[in-house]
């Protein structure tokens, strides 16, 4: 059709920002950016940041965004039928708009899949309008875009999408800068970084990639696990039109800190009857009775013995394995998730862990940050994740009075300072014992040392330059005795140093040490 431009003006501009939208990682500022080109004044600057905690509408553009590329869509799809014939880059935008319009409309029903216990045995209601929109839309004559065998792909991919944003989103909150991260590692992890590539070819081939958890106890590794393994890629059968499996997966959990190195590996392996002491029948072990799409985590594989390391080792490489006191190799098909609190890097040094097995496991490596770097971040995370903490302990009625008792009794009792060892867990248990008691009384705040206040305090990120150095100057000073030796030390004159030694700091210094 002669005279007739498929995409100009403001519809390429919309397409392009609504392409790149369609793919990007929604936990990154990049995604913020493609909403304010996508919408331009109609953009609304709050709910950028996603997450459980966020604004009572967290997500204002979202809405604004669907209706625009129905829009689009429908004047582009208008303009194909009548036989507009588009470059092949005009055509994959018009199918990165489809596509986004597509999720957008079914979100709602994807939704309540995650809901619906039956999801692997009943049939998907919505699937014949579903297949409809997509030849409405993607297989117009002289443009088809997509194959019929690629219906059921698309359907499966949008499912994983949208089982990968709740259990991001409900489960790994705050605003600080190291959280916000976190949730566009996660992402990553199941999507890597190009998800038209995982779309493409990837998501045949993830589940063969192990994913390695680092971080101090109590900072949400599992949390982190978890929205690994259950956002894994489940295929659609169009026949049956019913997903593969389960949404809610098949997740098995072993910490091995908790068993001995034999039973770690009947847990893990399985056994034969008479394979050592007590088995006096067949097992089947997780690693077996795992399916292709489900996830195997091992929490503190930093505990392991060398002797499974060597076996999971195998695992790795040919994904084979042999029960205890059997000779037949049984195959894993599953996903391998493993968590640590220890320092890898220093274990293997020590050689109590094996470098080759950290090399398989850390292709993928995700760490997560320990409280007190988040509210060094941004100091109101606290109050933030004390009123969440508060609705899931005592649900809505109550939340915000007993936020405000705990806020109260942090503030008068630990102080800003405070670093919270046990990370968030710790601030948990600090809610529940407010709740319940009326008060918190960890147990290294009773009288903290004046070495480890000054720690908390610098780590906390509130001191001043001034009070940071008449801080160090004390307690340099308290170690050497010397105005001269700890300016020495310092590269200050040893009269600077008088100058900053705090005599009350100093007199409880001395009392500690």
């Amino acid at each position: 059709m002669s005279g007739v431009t498929f995409l100009a003006g403001g519809d390429r501009a919309l397409a392009e920002a609504i392409s790149r939208l369609a793919y990007c990682n929604p936990f990154l500022p990049e995604r913020i950016e493609c909403e304010r080109a996508a919408l331009g004044p109609a953009f609304v600057a709050g709910g950028t940041l996603w997450h459980a905690t966020g604004e009572p509408d967290p997500m204002p553009n979202v809405a604004a965004l669907g209706k625009l590329s129905e829009a689009l869509a429908g004047r582009l799809a208008a303009r194909l039928t009548e036989g507009v014939r588009p470059s092949a880059e005009d055509l994959q935008l018009y199918e990165d708009v489809v596509v986004y319009l597509l999720f957008s409309r079914y979100e709602e029903e994807l939704y309540r899949l995650l809901d619906d216990r039956r999801v692997a045995t009943a049939p998907v209601g919505f699937y014949r309008k579903f297949r409809q929109d997509v030849e409405r839309f993607l297989q117009i004559p002289r443009a088809t875009l997509l194959a019929d065998r690629d219906v059921p792909h698309l359907l499966a991919s949008y499912f994983q999408i949208r089982r990968a944003f709740h259990h991001i989103f409900r489960n790994i909150i705050g605003n600080s800068a190291s959280i916000v991260r976190l949730r566009a590692a996660v992402w990553q992890s199941i999507f890597t970084r190009d998800m038209r590539r995982y779309r493409r070819s990837l998501y045949q081939r993830l589940g063969d990639i192990a994913t390695l958890i680092c971080g101090p106890s109590g900072t949400g590794k599992e949390l982190v696990a978890h929205a690994i393994g259950l956002a894994r890629y489940i295929p659609f059968d169009p026949e049956r039109q019913a997903f593969a499996e389960d949404a809610a997966g098949a997740f098995y959990t072993l910490n091995p800190s908790a068993l001995s190195p034999t039973l770690i590996e009947s847990e893990l392996f399985g056994h034969r009857r008479g394979a050592f002491t007590g088995a006096v029948q067949d097992r089947t072990g997780w690693l077996e009775v795992c399916p292709p799409l489900g996830a195997v985590f091992l929490d503190e594989i930093g505990e392991l013995d060398a002797a499974v390391q060597v076996k999971l080792l195998r695992v790795l490489q040919t994904r084979s394995f042999q029960r205890l006191g059997d000779t037949r190799d049984r195959r894993f098909s599953g996903k391998i998730i493993a968590a640590t609190n220890r320092d890898l890097p220093r274990e293997m040094e020590a050689g109590r862990f094996r470098e080759d097995f950290y090399y398989r496991l850390c292709s993928d490596l995700i760490v997560t940050p320990p409280l007190a770097e988040q509210l060094r971040d941004a100091p109101a995370e606290r109050g933030a994740l004390v009123r969440f903490i508060a609705r899931r302990v005592a649900g809505d009625a109550e939340a915000e009075s007993l936020a405000q008792e705990t806020e109260g009794w942090i503030d008068a009792h630990l102080g800003a300072g405070y670093r919270w060892p046990g990370n968030v867990r710790e601030l948990e248990q600090c809610v529940r014992n407010v709740m319940i008691r009326g008060e918190y009384r960890p147990p290294r705040a009773g009288n903290p040392s004046a070495r480890r206040r000054i720690a908390d305090e610098v780590m906390v990120g509130t001191l001043s330059a001034e009070e940071v150095l008449r801080r160090y100057c004390t307690l340099v000073y308290a170690d050497t005795g010397s105005y001269q030796e700890t300016g020495r030390r310092l590269g200050l004159d040893r009269r600077t140093v008088r100058e900053k030694v705090d005599p009350t700091l100093l007199d409880e210094l001395r009392r500690d040490s």
